[in-house]
């Protein structure tokens, strides 16, 4: 009798290291399976290395984006002045620039013995000039403006009237203006007229007129 013929050796997965599935006599561990411990490579026809990490979604560079406030892009601007520091500084512009109107305007009223309209414009004029350029076109600048302007004009033409008084009794001008003030003003009262309160009311006017200059 014959030998049994002994069926050849299966043939071996050739990849080896795994059993063969049924039907699938070369099913061995699929390749690019990790194995335990091994990090898992990218899919398949992924365009990034095997090392390199997936870029997130809408940033193909993989950089993480500027935080805000990074090289001084968060500071913010000093605040401004408050407007009621100008305000109160337009003030005293006002009142430091109608007293010194009011000396320059009696000086000259004094010396040629009579009040000049346009010096009573000017004495205006630079008052509120000089308190909006300071404080702004503020209502309270304006009406500090206005009243300094107003009582620059008054407290020339009292100086300028003391001044000839002194000229004419001989006397000092301090002792009239400060020692008799009062009689001083009785005098004004005398003499004053229509032009002396026209004078009074260019002040204020001419005030207006320089605060809009000056905005």
């Amino acid at each position: 009798m014959s030998q049994p013929v002994q069926p050849p050796n299966p043939p071996q997965p050739p990849y080896g290291g795994g059993q063969p599935t049924d039907g699938n006599p070369y099913g061995a561990q699929q390749p690019n399976t990790p194995y335990p411990g091994q990090q898992a490579g990218p899919p398949a026809g992924s365009p990034y290395p095997p090392h390199q990490a997936a870029a997130p979604a809408g940033n193909p560079f993989g950089q993480q984006g500027q935080q805000p406030g990074q090289f001084g892009g968060g500071q913010f601007p000093p605040a401004p002045p408050a407007a009621g520091n100008k305000a109160g500084l337009g003030v005293l512009v006002a009142l430091g620039v109608a007293i010194v109107a009011a000396i320059l305007y009696g000086v000259l009223a004094g010396s040629i013995e009579r009040e000049v309209g346009y010096a009573a414009v000017a004495v205006g004029f630079l008052v509120g000039f000089a308190a909006s350029k300071v404080g702004g076109v503020n209502p309270a600048v304006l009406g500090a403006s206005a009243v300094f302007s107003l009582a620059a004009v008054f407290l020339g033409q009292l100086i300028g009237m003391s001044m000839i008084l002194a000229d004419f009794n001989g006397v000092g001008f301090s002792e009239v203006f400060f020692d008799r003030f009062g009689d001083v003003f009785d005098i004004w009262k005398e003499e004053a007229d229509f032009m002396t309160y026209l004078f009074l009311l260019l002040g204020p006017v001419a005030a207006f007129g320089g605060a809009k200059r000056a905005g």
